[in-house]
């Protein structure tokens, strides 16, 4: 006999009988299935107007699967809105991001890239790469190249410039209409303006094209992300279909859980 860590005896015939399991499960690749159920650390770089608190319905679902969820929110939104100040740029959310991964010590991450935060999850697959396992863009745009702002995307800089408060805050956006209206309670309570100078920014790549696998999530309910979708497809990403509208962590997180588990265990 054999005494197990806890003092338990456990018998030769155990042990030989575990090993030709694991033997089974390696032969039939059964193995690999057991390797795709270890937890995943997911981390957000979440939308315009939006912070942390958005991805709240995420955390249940996420640690009912095991994985760790990190939605660190950008400067002067959110839990942080008391730093908003004018000279906030694209880079300080990068670097928002890229610090809550050097702090918190995570590697191997699946990066979640929703809308705006494209913009920044580009900018932290390029400047923390060796942490960064894969990269989800969900309903986001994405820069083609170094060197773009926001505004080039989408067209939208004079509009938004028209309506900045101070000339530098930037009222949300509608929410999506089917919004429910316990939901939009908790939402608008706490979206904020947005810092234009984020808007503004180029995109600076610091290691050249990106090399990190990529995936592109869009939501059916919106088109203004078909472009990005399309794009994605011929570049030959995998791509994937959300029958939601353009925030489904709020509005559709049980669908969006199990894609996004599927997408991290692929």
């Amino acid at each position: 006999m054999t005494a197990s860590a806890g003092g338990t005896p456990i018998s030769r015939r155990t042990i030989v009988g575990a090993a030709a399991a694991a033997a089974t499960l390696a032969a039939t690749g059964k193995g690999s299935l057991l390797a795709q159920a270890r937890p995943q650390t997911f981390v957000v770089a979440h939308g315009a107007w939006s912070s942390g608190w958005a991805w709240k319905k995420m955390h249940p679902l996420m640690a009912a699967r095991g994985h760790r969820l990190y939605t660190p929110s950008y400067t002067g939104l959110g839990e942080r809105s008391h730093l908003a100040r004018r000279d906030i740029v694209l880079d300080t959310h990068i670097t928002d991001v890229v610090n809550a991964l050097i702090f918190e010590d995570l590697r191997d991450v699946v990066l979640v890239a929703h809308s705006y935060g494209g913009m920044v999850g580009t900018g932290v697959a390029d400047r923390a790469r060796d942490r960064i396992r894969r990269l989800i863009y969900l309903d986001a745009f994405v820069p083609e190249r170094d060197g773009q702002a926001f505004f080039e995307l989408t067209g939208q800089g004079d509009a938004m410039r028209k309506v900045a408060v101070d000339g530098w805050r930037v009222p949300p956006n509608p929410p999506p209409p089917d919004t429910s209206p316990a939901d939009l309670e908790w939402i608008n309570a706490r979206r904020m303006h947005h810092p234009i100078g984020t808007l503004e920014q180029k995109l600076t790549m610091t290691n050249g094209p990106l090399t990190v696998p990529r995936d592109y999530i869009m939501c059916t309910k919106s088109e203004v992300f078909r472009p990005y979708y399309n794009r994605a497809k011929a570049a030959g990403w995998p791509v994937h279909e959300l029958d939601a509208s353009h925030n489904p962590h709020i509005t559709m997180p049980d669908g969006l859980m199990q894609l996004l588990d599927r997408i991290a265990r692929a």
